[in-house]
């Protein structure tokens, strides 16, 4: 298998949280197995940097890293009204020329931003501080309810663990989903959390009983995806008016039912077209979008491939790796 090589980011004053996020990440998820990634931490200023923590961190790799690395990560960053490093900022805009993909955690959207990297470009970082990139980087349109962008050539994180939902997606484009589920299953995180930041912006609600009735009803209907589910439905079963459900929805989830249905189904084709031979008119049925023309739709629309090319990709991922 072919090594993916990171470099990660790290700077003086670095919250050891936002420098851990992408290092536990991109580990192997089985101990005893050769890792895909070869992870280096990369400092930006100095073989020897403080943390926000007190504690120093040594590395013995520099700017020069970025210039061999795959894909380039940016943690965090310490103050967004301090413009990074030179040094860095000019290694971001090299790689960025070569076609390395260079990701922005959290406040890393700031360094990528003063790279130019942004500009055009959709973004997310830490609601409290969206309004500020907006302002400061005009160029950027920032959206501040999102936990991650992808948008190709960059990728930005909301804050904080929104980073490990930011990695966990990176690593199912690169090995595929079964891969990101074991790492997420080693962290004890969510493979694939859907919302935004924004139901963190306010005090949470305190969990109801509707809440517990409304986990297992979606826990049945991720076991009988291939069924019809409708949302007067669904708001039946809860005794709940159609526009009550809807709101109860979002607050949860931040997402329409329509929409976290849609993920399911497509997450459920990503495991089958990864560990099966199933054709894809089966795949379809069993997911419960009906036809193989209505699949190949939502999954170039969801994931810039058709479902054959993303099968292909990850059966010549395995022949290598075997």
């Amino acid at each position: 298998m072919k090594c993916i090589r990171i470099a990660v980011v790290a700077f003086e004053g670095i919250l050891p949280f936002h420098l851990s996020v992408p290092c536990a990440v991109f580990q192997y998820p089985s101990p005893g197995q050769s890792s895909p990634f070869r992870v280096r931490v990369c400092s930006a200023e100095g073989p020897q940097i403080s943390t926000s923590a007190g504690f120093t961190i040594g590395t013995p790799y520099g700017m020069e890293e970025l210039a061999r690395a795959d894909l380039i990560v940016v943690p965090s960053w310490r103050d967004p009204a301090e413009s990074p490093p030179a040094a860095l900022l000019a290694a971001l805009q090299r790689a960025s020329r070569r076609g390395t993909r260079i990701v922005g955690l959290c406040l890393g959207a700031f360094v990528l931003a003063y790279a130019g990297l942004l500009d055009h470009r959709r973004a997310a970082t830490h609601w409290g501080w969206s309004q500020e990139l907006a302002e400061r980087f005009p160029e950027v349109e920032v959206d501040a309810d999102v936990l991650y962008i992808d948008e190709g050539a960059v990728v930005t994180s909301a804050g904080a663990a929104a980073g490990i939902d930011c990695c966990l997606h990176l690593v199912r484009q690169l090995l595929g989903s079964e891969v990101a589920n074991r790492i997420a299953r080693r962290m004890v995180v969510s493979p694939l959390r859907r919302g935004g930041q924004a139901q963190f912006i306010e005090q949470p609600l305190p969990e109801m009983p509707a809440d517990r009735r409304l986990a297992r009803l979606l826990e049945n209907v991720q076991r009988h995806l291939h069924e019809d589910h409708h949302l007067d439905d669904m708001a039946t079963k809860l005794a709940m008016s159609r526009r009550s459900f809807t709101r109860h929805f979002r607050q949860l989830t931040g997402s329409s039912f329509g929409d976290w249905l849609l993920t399911q189904r497509l997450s459920q084709a990503q495991r089958l077209l990864e560990t099966t031979s199933m054709p894809l008119e089966r795949i379809a049925q069993s997911i419960g979008l009906g036809s193989p023309v209505t699949l190949r739709q939502h999954f170039q629309r969801a994931y810039r491939t058709s479902p054959a090319n993303y099968r292909r990709s990850f059966n010549a991922a395995r022949a290598e790796a075997g």
